[in-house]
């Protein structure tokens, strides 16, 4: 006599996986069990406000920074500043006790790039920022590096 089958409703609807019979899985950049997103949402509608031109023309500056700033990480502090800020340009320390940033950027980056050195790094004190103008560099315009 053959064995009774009992197939529920929620069985007929989502069938059981079996070896002859495996799931279905759509592979995907994130790997198979990353949920995909619904269709509408894959691609939202953009919408932006441009508030400044494209490209803002590129300045350069030259911070020449007082007090004590030396042996106290101030160069390093500068270089992080910088990538953070996007700017370009270097960083040297200089034989009378200071420390000279030259920068390449927009004029709201160089702007906030002073107040950051007016500020330094914990440990060093900052007695002075002068700023120079200064022409622009095409050795530096690739990245913001230390001059040792």
């Amino acid at each position: 006599m053959p064995a009774k089958t009992f197939i529920s409703v929620l069985d007929a609807v989502n069938p059981l996986p079996s070896r002859l019979n495996p799931p279905q899985r759509k592979l995907t950049a994130g790997g198979p069990y990353q949920r995909t997103p619904p269709a509408d949402a894959r691609f939202p509608s953009l919408s932006a406000t441009i508030y400044r031109f494209v490209s803002e023309p590129k300045q350069a500056r030259r911070y020449f920074v007082s007090g004590n700033v030396q042996g106290v990480g101030y160069r390093y502090f500068t270089l992080r500043a910088a990538e953070r800020l996007g700017l370009t340009g270097y960083a040297r320390n200089l034989p009378d006790a200071r420390v000279e940033a030259y920068a390449i950027g927009t004029q709201d980056q160089l702007a906030k790039l002073q107040s950051v050195l007016e500020r330094g790094p914990w440990g060093a004190t900052v007695s002075e920022v002068k700023e120079e103008h200064a022409a622009i560099d095409p050795e530096y315009e690739s990245g913001f590096v230390i001059i040792y």
